[in-house]
């Protein structure tokens, strides 16, 4: 519990939760930069696409440390925020699912 905690709080002051925002639309898209990738994630769907909270699902639990990370940081108003054209959505969405 402690080294989730922890990591928790890393990834929250290393500002590796960021919030993409496409312009002028507004779209967003918040992703958590892990230690070998980047996930997509909703705060306010409680969303991951990490593997660990579709498994964390499927074994009752609700949210993977880096939902709880965004969460985290969202309350805190401690993330990175990028902003992006509209142009650029298609292509940023592409990129992320193939990261997938």
């Amino acid at each position: 519990m402690k080294e989730t905690n922890d990591r928790i709080k890393s990834l929250v002051s290393e500002k590796r939760i960021k919030l993409h925002i496409f312009e002028p639309s507004n779209r967003e898209i918040w992703t958590v930069v892990g230690k070998s990738k980047e996930h997509w994630l909703d705060p306010d769907e409680e969303y991951c696409s990490c593997p660990g909270f579709y498994f964390g699902k499927l074994s009752g639990k609700n949210r993977c440390y880096h939902l709880e990370s965004a969460l985290l940081a969202k309350k805190e108003n401690n993330f990175e925020k990028i902003i992006f054209s509209d142009e650029e959505y298609i292509e940023f969405l592409v990129g992320l699912i193939s990261d997938l």
